[in-house]
């Protein structure tokens, strides 16, 4: 499976230009036994890209950071942008909602609670799907963080 230098889509295995950016893309001279190995100590890039969910958006921020593949760097980017926003509404729902535990009020046991249970279920199962995707070489993207992540990744 090839993927576009500048724009990380994907390319059919010979293609000499990219056809959703049109740029042209380098020869296929020979194939390596490891795709680009050597830039991250061995890791391919599905791995990478695997990992780079593995705790969030913390191990989101470190492959942004380390790693210059377009593949990498868009699941980064996408796991900063998803999990540090589904971190930021927890803690903001956590928050409201753990107030009433200390002051006896009905938040504990209101709809609220359910919300907050929910979107706690909502991110186990993100986390979930976006690593298996990841490690398939599938560019899945997650509609409003996947334009963010774009702009995060350099596109």
């Amino acid at each position: 499976m090839a993927y576009c230098i500048k724009c990380g889509g994907q390319l059919a295995e010979q293609a000499a230009f990219c056809p959703q950016c049109g740029a042209p893309q380098k020869p296929a001279a020979a194939a390596p036994a490891a795709p680009a190995a050597s830039a991250t100590g061995g890791l391919s890039e599905n791995v990478a890209a695997t990992l780079s969910y593995a705790l969030g958006w913390l191990s989101g921020i470190i492959f942004l950071l380390v790693d210059k593949r377009p593949y990498v760097r868009f699941h980064a980017a996408q796991s900063l942008v998803v999990f540090g926003g589904l971190h930021v509404l927890r803690a903001v729902f956590g928050m409201y909602w753990g107030l009433g535990l200390f002051t006896g009020g009905w938040h504990m046991f209101g709809p609220g609670m359910l919300v907050f249970r929910l979107l706690s279920l909502l991110t186990f199962i993100l986390w979930i799907v976006l690593m298996i995707k990841a490690h398939q070489g599938v560019r899945f993207k997650i509609p409003v963080a996947s334009e963010i992540a774009d702009g995060l990744a350099g596109k």
